[in-house]
């Protein structure tokens, strides 16, 4: 049999004759962007050569300010008052009767100083009254002027009642004598100031308020 060497000299209905039809190829997937160059590495502080100011750091919050407490202490001057001179009484009265006792029944001449009266009896009931109306005074304006009132008092108390208790010593070289006027002079300082104390504990109270 002969092959026909042209293409059109095959018959029709030939397999043969017939040019296979050319098979595409798959289209190639579209190439990815290329990733971006990592950038340089420059010093720290540093950009483009130029130094840049490290960044500030969060301001802190403001401290909170609370209020701080202050006490006044308010006294009610009536009463107050009215305990002065019951004091200023009590104080002429322990000295009438220290003067009874020691004189009297101890049979002992007490040493004064004459500021009121040349009669030891009247010398120490005035004395006693004026000492209780000043300690009085002075324990009023402790209280609304200075922030503990009886502590101060307290040791302005304590030194003057010492101090009048050894005054006599240097008034006389009789012993006995001045050891009981230093007594009599310590009983009633001691009365003033106990006194006193309870006064303002009983007519003064402390007012807190916030600043």
């Amino acid at each position: 049999m002969t092959v026909p060497s042209d293409p059109r000299d095959v018959p029709r209905g030939d397999p043969r004759g017939q040019v296979p039809p050319t098979r595409q190829q798959p289209a190639a997937p579209p190439a990815s962007p290329a990733p971006p160059p990592p950038p340089a590495v420059e010093p720290a502080g540093y950009v483009d050569a130029r130094y840049v100011q490290p960044a500030a750091e969060p301001a802190q919050p403001a401290a909170v300010v609370r209020p701080v407490p202050s006490s006044r202490l308010l006294i009610d001057a009536g009463r107050y008052w009215a305990g002065v001179v019951a004091t200023a009484v009590v104080a002429a009265l322990v000295g009438a009767v220290g003067v009874l006792v020691v004189e009297q029944i101890i049979d002992i001449e007490l040493v004064t100083q004459s500021v009121f009266s040349n009669s030891h009896t009247a010398e120490y009931t005035i004395g006693g009254a004026v000492a209780g109306a000043v300690a009085g005074l002075l324990l009023y304006l402790l209280a609304i002027a200075a922030p503990r009132p009886t502590a101060f008092f307290g040791w302005i108390m304590a030194l003057a009642t010492v101090v009048a208790a050894l005054l006599p010593f240097t008034w006389t070289d009789h012993t006995d004598r001045a050891v009981a006027t230093g007594v009599l002079n310590l009983v009633m300082g001691i009365a003033i100031w106990s006194l006193l104390s309870g006064v303002l504990a009983w007519t003064g109270r402390l007012q807190t308020t916030t600043v």
